[in-house]
């Protein structure tokens, strides 16, 4: 009897979980079209665009990912201030936000102009790096409307007001495509610009999106209450330090799993341009669906910490536990799909038949790596709810930077696996994380020692 309460518990949270957890999935695959659509686009150009998309996207997704961390800070000071209804502090988030954001924004576009002379050094092939120049530019200072954007929407969504910037985020995908189809291919009158074409579309198509999310709070009444009225008045320097030291180390976590799978790509740029075509293929579609379990780690994230403020940290093993068995199963048939339908989506993508083969098998990889990063992900956040996060980024230390990249390496190049060798070092990496991280949630959760019916009471 306790066990079949405790199973509607479990469901009764995982309902609660994707009421939050929904806009903010839909929203951040809304972020992941843009890429998508660069692929697919310019993977009808051909395969050393193709290669020079993945090989500047696979640099620029370091500092992407790491920003994206410091400004997980942003959900979580927002989400408490909202809980205890203080619009003042939740304004001063957004402030130190949008302070960073600008920050890292401008050190990537600063960087990418003096790194750029320096990115033969990588090893990639000739072609490429002859091609790679102006796209590399054009999206590294992308990055900085991204980020405001992104700053933007965790405040939004922490204050409960997710779906306008959902929208926004979709208009602007459709904004990327229609000026791609008009920048790549030289329609409605315009040169042909192929990849570079791409980049002028990701940059514009990003900065639509950050004026329409900065002005929507000024037609929204409960965003309008939190929304600072002097953006520079003293106190900015001391929040943005505040959330700072809240996000750096989901920032570095985000960094040691970003770095490892950067570091596998210059490994594939090592393999050839086939291997690399491939690879940007295989993981634009895996990093798609990992914003599934991405979006659910943020609602988890928020759903503990708000417990775990309210007093009420009793319910927190079943919102655990329910996310969990719903990651793992959502997941499991991503897996599937990648299963039965590879050699169909590796189609919708290019029509080079090497390339194609070879995004096959990596799919194969990526269906059995997305259920272990589906899992280590919701720990992590799950953890972040608990305010753990030094214990996850030594976590990740190991599993990406002292398992992954060393199997990679050895498969791919001693063991002679290649492309299969690079991704079977993924696989173990994020086996090894997700194991760690999921069984210290699970020992927290334990700790807690309360009774299901107990927990279904609270």
């Amino acid at each position: 009897m306790q066990s079949d309460s405790y199973f509607k518990a479990l469901l009764r949270e995982n309902r609660r979980t994707l009421y939050l957890a929904l806009p903010i999935v839909v929203g951040l695959v809304g972020q992941m079209l843009m890429g998508i659509a660069d692929t697919v686009m310019l993977g009808h150009v051909g395969v050393v665009p193709l290669a020079a998309c993945a090989f500047a996207n696979t640099i620029l997704a370091v500092p992407m990912v790491f920003g994206f961390g410091l400004l997980s800070a942003v959900s979580v000071s927002a989400s408490h201030a909202h809980g205890a209804r203080n619009s003042h502090l939740a304004g001063e988030s957004l402030r130190g936000g949008i302070l960073l954001a600008l920050a890292v924004g401008l050190l990537v576009g600063a960087g990418a102009h003096t790194g750029l002379p320096f990115l033969h050094l990588l090893g990639q092939p000739h072609e490429v790096n002859a091609t790679v120049g102006g796209y590399f530019l054009l999206c590294a200072w992308s990055l900085l409307p991204l980020l405001v954007s992104g700053a933007a929407k965790n405040f939004c969504e922490a204050l409960g007001r997710p779906w306008v910037p959902f929208w926004i985020l979709m208009a602007g995908v459709l904004l990327n495509v229609l000026l791609n189809w008009i920048l790549i291919y030289g329609n409605l009158g315009s040169p042909a610009m192929g990849i570079d074409g791409a980049g002028i579309a990701t940059l514009l198509s990003r900065i639509a999106v950050m004026c329409g999310i900065l002005i929507y709070p000024s037609f929204e009444r409960s965003l309008k209450v939190a929304w600072p009225r002097a953006w520079l008045a003293p106190g900015v320097l001391r929040e943005s330090w505040h959330l700072l030291k809240i996000g750096i180390h989901t920032a570095g976590l985000n960094l040691c799993e970003v770095t490892g799978f950067s570091f596998g790509s210059l490994m594939m740029g090592w393999l050839g341009v086939i291997p690399l075509a491939a690879h940007q293929i295989a993981l634009s579609v895996a990093a798609t669906t990992f914003m599934v379990p991405l979006g659910l780690a943020q609602a988890v994230s928020m759903r503990v910490g708000h417990a775990r403020g309210a007093s009420r940290a009793k319910r927190i093993p079943s919102i655990v536990h329910s996310a969990l068995g719903l990651t793992a199963g959502v997941m499991a048939l991503f897996a599937a799909g990648y299963f039965l339908l590879g050699n169909e989506i590796a189609a919708g993508f290019t029509p080079d038949v090497a390339v194609r083969t070879l995004t096959v098998q990596l799919l194969v990889l990526a269906g059995v790596f997305q259920i272990f990063d589906g899992i280590q992900v919701v720990s992590s956040g799950a953890l972040r709810g608990f305010a753990d996060t030094k214990i996850p980024f030594l976590i990740g230390i190991v599993s990406y930077w002292v398992v992954a990249l060393p199997v990679s390496w050895m498969s791919a190049f001693p063991f002679g696996l290649g492309a299969l060798g690079v991704w079977a070092g993924f696989v173990v990496g994020l086996g090894v994380a997700a194991a760690s991280m999921s069984t210290r949630l699970l020992r927290k959760c334990n700790r807690l020692n309360v009774s299901p019916t107990a927990r279904q009471a609270g």
